[in-house]
């Protein structure tokens, strides 16, 4: 059997979304059995006495999941566009970024996604 304490879980993928304070981190990272899955993390900067730090959530997502997952993001999204605030212009938020810089940019893979962002 193959030694692979201290080994972290390689991350095949990336791409961040920044959203104002917020940034979002979607990686596939791969499992010992070369399986893989998705990390969704929240980023959010923060500030304390002594400076800035991140609070980040993050969310595991399998494989057997993921068609549930979609379908309800979509539907939930769906709902709120269509039903709650059909009249509201979401592309106004595309809009303000494309202003700004790229809204979605690809990430360069690093070692983890826990270690600390670096802000232009």
């Amino acid at each position: 059997m193959e030694d692979n304490q201290g080994k972290e879980r390689a991350e095949i993928y990336s791409q961040r979304v920044r959203a104002g304070k917020r940034t979002y981190f979607f990686d596939v990272k791969s499992t010992r059995s070369n399986d893989y899955y998705l990390t969704i993390t929240e980023s959010r900067r923060r500030y304390k006495d002594d400076g800035y730090f991140y609070e980040k959530h993050k969310i595991f997502l399998y494989k057997e999941d993921f068609n549930k997952f979609m379908a309800a993001l979509q539907e939930t999204v769906g709902h709120v566009k269509e039903e709650l605030m059909p009249e509201y212009d979401f592309d106004q938020y595309e809009n303000n970024q494309e202003q700004e810089q790229e809204h979605v940019e690809k990430a360069p893979v690093t070692s983890s996604v826990d270690e600390e962002l670096k802000w232009d």
